[in-house]
């Protein structure tokens, strides 16, 4: 560990909760058990927790312990889910597969409603979501890098942006819209589907306060079903 500083080991534990060392829910190791492996003073370890859980990413009980929140306070109006557990929920096998990343594309027009300026500094992405190396969902997102400068260099390997953004950011409000979509050239060949084809379409916008995060229009290949609870 380079630093014993309380913010040091913040992000040691933030970056570790982001890679999956722990499962949403899973409870984490006590406050000895990270002075110990970090060489620092219990109270050094005791600051760092309770800023990560000032921010909503994990969760502390006297009796229960500490948990990586199984979704950050600030999102339980607008549940976000995993396309991971959805397509493991199905028996399937999930992966995922980059196709563009970069700081904003030309070609692809900025969101309105993310309130963002050509100066502004954004991130945009396609993703492609398999289910047992089969289409399942095509993603096309954009990330306000001014409230998420550390997806610029988030590592996405093994994470999606999806389930990267759920563990690491929080949000206070959120706007969600459903639709079809009639499958273009491109989406048609991404999805394994024909021209013209109707896709369900669902896009998401999320905020900080009055800072928009991030927005994600995610195309279902076909035959994709929803189901939510009531």
């Amino acid at each position: 560990m380079n630093s014993a500083t309380h913010s040091g080991i913040r992000e040691a534990i933030r970056k570790r909760i982001v890679a999956g060392e722990w499962s949403l829910g899973e409870r984490m190791p006590g406050e000895m058990d990270f002075a110990r492996e970090y060489a620092c003073a219990r109270t050094t370890v005791n600051r760092a927790l309770q800023a990560l859980a000032s921010e909503g990413i994990i969760e502390r009980k006297r009796k229960g312990g500490t948990r990586v929140r199984p979704m950050p306070v600030q999102q339980a109006r607008l549940k976000i889910p995993l396309l991971r557990e959805q397509v493991e929920n199905s028996g399937c096998t999930y992966s995922h597969r980059i196709a563009n990343r970069g700081q904003r594309r030309t070609t692809a027009p900025l969101p309105k409603r993310m309130g963002l300026t050509e100066t502004g500094r954004a991130c945009y992405l396609e993703t492609l979501h398999l289910a047992d190396n089969k289409p399942f969902a095509f993603e096309q997102r954009w990330v306000n890098l001014e409230a998420v400068p550390e997806f610029e260099d988030a590592d996405l390997g093994q994470l999606s942006a999806n389930e990267w953004l759920v563990r690491t950011m929080p949000f206070t409000n959120g706007e969600v819209s459903l639709s079809a979509t009639s499958a273009g050239t491109a989406l048609a060949k991404a999805l394994g589907t024909s021209d013209g084809a109707a896709l369900f379409t669902l896009e998401r916008t999320t905020w900080l306060d009055k800072k928009a995060v991030t927005n994600v229009i995610f195309y279902y290949a076909s035959g994709y079903r929803l189901d939510f609870p009531i």
